[in-house]
């Protein structure tokens, strides 16, 4: 029997496979300004950082203030690749499915940002309207609160929820408040969630058996 009343699930490298292409469409945008970003590399460093330290790199990088637009663009882009692109994580319909744990979502993005990942990927009529978003509170990771928010309106203490994340910001968040977070690896480019973390997994398919 599981410890934990209440599972806090991340949403970008946890429940849909996004990043990747988001940060590409980031990359491009800021290299038709002369930024002269590495995708590669901007994978490794911008993973689970906030638009707006994204966009301030990007800022210092062209050493100027970014256009007006930039933002509403980059959320108009990012929409339609998703709509294309996006996929679940491998093995996360299993885990929803069999999971026999109360469990919610709390994630960086844009509350519309979430609904349409998780929509187009199959996975929004898991959650309902058990979504937070950072925007709603307007406090981003590692700043614990948003984690905190999620734990309080399902009705859980932090010690009696998981958080279950993939990024170094987002496992420092949980760990801040009091959580315990697993960390999943598959994409921990860095190698560094083992430093963090409660436990660290590779594979969605062994999620359930540590939880």
């Amino acid at each position: 029997m599981s410890k934990y009343k209440c599972v806090i699930f991340d949403c970008d490298g946890v429940l849909i496979d996004s990043e990747s292409i988001a940060i590409g469409v980031l990359v491009d945008m800021a290299n038709e300004l002369g930024a002269n970003m590495n995708f590669k590399e901007s994978l490794i460093n911008l993973k689970g950082k906030s638009l707006n330290s994204c966009m301030e790199l990007i800022s210092s990088l062209i050493g100027k203030p970014l256009p007006d637009d930039f933002e509403q663009k980059y959320r108009a882009n990012t929409f339609e690749t998703f709509k294309k692109e996006i996929k679940p994580i491998k093995g996360i319909k299993e885990v929803l499915d069999n999971i026999d744990l109360p469990f919610c979502v709390a994630s960086s993005g844009p509350e519309n940002k979430i609904r349409l990942n998780l929509g187009v990927t199959g996975l929004l009529p898991y959650f309902g309207d058990k979504i937070f978003s950072c925007y709603q509170i307007q406090k981003w990771k590692p700043d614990p609160d948003i984690f905190l928010w999620a734990a309080k309106e399902m009705g859980f203490s932090p010690i009696e929820c998981l958080v279950v994340e993939d990024s170094v910001s987002g496992v420092k968040a949980a760990k801040t408040g009091g959580f315990d977070v697993f960390g999943y690896t598959e994409h921990d480019y860095k190698d560094e969630l083992k430093q963090y973390a409660t436990k660290t997994f590779s594979s969605m398919d062994s999620l359930l058996k540590i939880i």
